[in-house]
């Protein structure tokens, strides 16, 4: 199994992470660090400022801070072999050198374009939307998944409008506030009688139409 041995900066504690300071890069390695060991890796962390003399006894760690300083912190060797310095690597370097299979990616081009489809929504590009639908269509991209990625998008487009809308009604104390505002529904996604007020619920009156 592979072994994978850390020579960390000077550090407040084991991790780094501790204290109303902390650095992200430090919070997500440790993470990675947790999730290597529940799979099996052996890592082993040591801290310039709590075990100097690992650093003196290991040669290259030695050499490299007689070269480039603390800078040269963090160092990480796999099975004895330098593999970074002077930052934490990613998970997927990690996982990489544990030796792990790399899940096949799910951002396909097909994807891709549904993606652009949701933000051409979110920020009323036509030209956009034009553009990212021809492409998907040549993709062999289904109309119904474009239509869920475009109700997708206006629901989350609209979710903000909906919660301060509902924060103005309730600062004025109005009674009749209509059961759609301030809501965000996880229903099919209302359809609009205009380009932006939502339909009106069965039986109540037309919504105002801003536009």
């Amino acid at each position: 199994m592979t072994t994978i041995r850390v020579f960390d900066p000077a550090l407040c504690c084991s991790t780094g992470v501790c204290g109303v300071d902390v650095d992200q890069a430090l919070v997500t390695f440790a993470a990675d660090v947790d999730w290597l060991k529940s799979k099996g890796v052996t890592v082993e962390r040591v801290s310039l400022a709590q075990q100097p003399q690992a650093f003196v006894e290991h040669a290259a760690i030695r050499e490299l801070l007689k070269a480039q300083g603390e800078k040269a912190l963090p160092v990480l060797l796999v099975d004895a072999e330098l593999k970074t310095t002077g930052r934490y690597p990613s998970r997927d370097e990690l996982s990489r050198w544990a030796g792990f299979a790399s899940a096949a990616s799910l951002f396909t081009e097909e994807v891709a374009e549904l993606v652009a489809i949701g933000a051409a929504i979110a920020s009323n590009c036509e030209p956009c939307f034009r553009f990212h639908y021809d492409k998907a269509r040549k993709l062999g991209v289904a109309d119904d998944d474009v239509r869920r990625a475009v109700d997708l998008a206006q629901k989350v487009k609209e979710a903000p409008a909906r919660a301060v809308l509902g924060l103005a009604h309730r600062t004025l104390e109005e009674k009749d506030v209509p059961s759609d505002v301030g809501v965000a529904s996880n229903d099919a996604p209302q359809k609009q009688d205009s380009c932006c007020a939502p339909a009106p619920s069965p039986g109540a009156e037309s919504a105002p139409k801003c536009c």
